[in-house]
């Protein structure tokens, strides 16, 4: 079907006839995300291809992704409510246990932490300076830049046959840390391109990754805690049904009379905290009761977050996009290959194992694309600040996933001359049938 119709498109481009090419164009996209799972050599990259054709649907047809039915698909509180919804899909993979590799291997964690938020913060400003990209195209490089590490870069790991403990550990304290980290790095590297507020940033974060994120843990604490201290959920669900009540009847209305805005940014801050308990509750009834095959389908309401926000962004940023679309392709690929760069070859200078430069290639490489979208449009600028995530995302996925199918074919050594006696501890990490299935 993907052939038919790109026939049909090549002969609608000769005939001038937009209505007929553009069409064939669309099908054409999709039966070939379609069609390649069933190649075994392309099937790993279907949902990269399902982003594409995604994209090319937004650019072909942007009105079609204007509004639905009066809303607009675009506003900034739809958009980070789906990745909030993405980050918690994403996050219920992750366990409380994952964070005891901070202890496992100390080295190999800080290793990648300062690699991910120095390699790639400094070289999206260096990209951006000699790219001449508009303004808040480029300070959306940079948002990029500095956000934390993408959960696509455990899965990364796992195909490479690298350090898949330290690949989740990293992901999951970049991801505690980008509260502070993202609004930090921007406030230094971006604070003469825009007027960015440290305080007010800091709260996009925490409602975008920190409280979904959050929310996550606490269905996996819930896995096996104690009947009381359930009862201690419960009576903080109560609470927070109370909160959220409170907030609706008469909250919202004196906070926003009376109190600065950072006070209202934390009142809204703790109403997400308080819907967050309420929804981790919520969910770990279903999956321990009626509807276990909910935390199944999680991963995939969390691939169709990111098909939906990467289309509404690229279709609020069509113009701008078909006006620097190659050159801000190249500036992504630069920047996705300097993090593996950087990542790789600085873990081995660190003195780590060839599976933990594998990771840590990774983790220093692959950004937030969710993070960096909801904190565009947090500023109200998905369709301009949000372009480099929906560019650099999916570039992201298919260069990743190049590397890895790479390494997997070259089996890493665990100890050779260049790692030090005191690896040892970086080694002794295990990784778990479950950690398998998760990532």
């Amino acid at each position: 079907m993907a052939a038919i119709a790109a026939l049909l498109a090549v002969i609608g481009a000769v005939a001038d006839a937009p209505e007929v090419w553009q069409s064939a164009v669309l099908v054409a996209g999709f039966a070939a995300a379609i069609g390649i799972g069933a190649v075994k050599a392309l099937a790993s990259y279907q949902y990269t291809a399902w982003i594409i054709a995604c994209v090319i649907a937004a650019l072909l047809f942007p009105g079609a992704f204007d509004s639905w039915g009066g809303v607009e698909l675009s506003g900034g509180r739809l958009i980070t409510t789906i990745v909030q919804l993405v980050m918690f899909g994403m996050a219920t993979q992750m366990r409380l246990r994952d964070f005891q590799g901070v202890v496992r291997h100390p080295r190999g964690v800080l290793v990648g932490l300062i690699g991910h938020y120095s390699v790639m913060p400094i070289a999206a400003v260096i990209l951006v300076h000699f790219a001449g990209l508009p303004t808040e195209i480029g300070l959306g490089v940079i948002l990029y830049g500095c956000v934390s590490s993408g959960l696509a870069s455990n899965v990364m790991s796992l195909l490479a046959k690298a350090n898949l403990a330290l690949a989740v550990t990293i992901t999951a304290l970049s991801t505690i840390a980008s509260p502070l980290m993202t609004p930090l790095l921007m406030k230094l590297l971006a604070g003469r391109i825009v007027d960015v507020s440290f305080v007010g940033m800091m709260f996009d974060v925490i409602r975008i990754t920190l409280v979904p994120v959050s929310a996550a843990l606490l269905v996996d604490y819930l896995r096996t805690a104690a009947p009381a201290a359930r009862r201690k959920v419960d009576i903080a669900v109560g609470c927070s049904v109370a909160w959220l009540a409170a907030v609706f009847v008469f909250g919202w209305q004196l906070a926003t009379e009376h109190l600065s805005t950072t006070g209202v940014n934390l009142i809204e801050s703790i109403s997400y905290v308080a819907g967050a308990v309420i929804l981790a509750r919520c969910y770990q009834a279903l999956v321990s009761g009626p509807l276990p095959v909910l935390e199944t389908l999680m991963p995939y309401a969390s691939m169709f977050g990111i098909m939906y926000y990467n289309t509404i962004t690229t279709a609020a940023g069509r113009d701008a996009l078909l006006e620097v679309g190659v050159t801000l392709l190249i500036v992504g690929l630069i920047h996705n290959l300097t993090g593996y760069t950087f990542g790789y070859w600085g873990a081995r200078a660190a003195g780590l194992d060839q599976p933990s430069a594998r990771s840590t290639a990774f983790e220093v490489g692959l950004q937030n694309g969710g993070m960096a979208t909801g904190a565009a449009a947090a500023m109200g600028m998905v369709g301009t600040a949000g372009l480099a995530a929906a560019v650099f995302s999916p570039l992201g996925n298919i260069t990743g996933s190049l590397l890895a199918n790479y390494w997997s074919r070259r089996l890493p050594k665990t100890a050779d001359p260049v790692d030090p006696p005191s690896t040892a501890p970086l080694q002794s990490a295990t990784v778990t049938e479950e950690d398998t299935n998760r990532a």
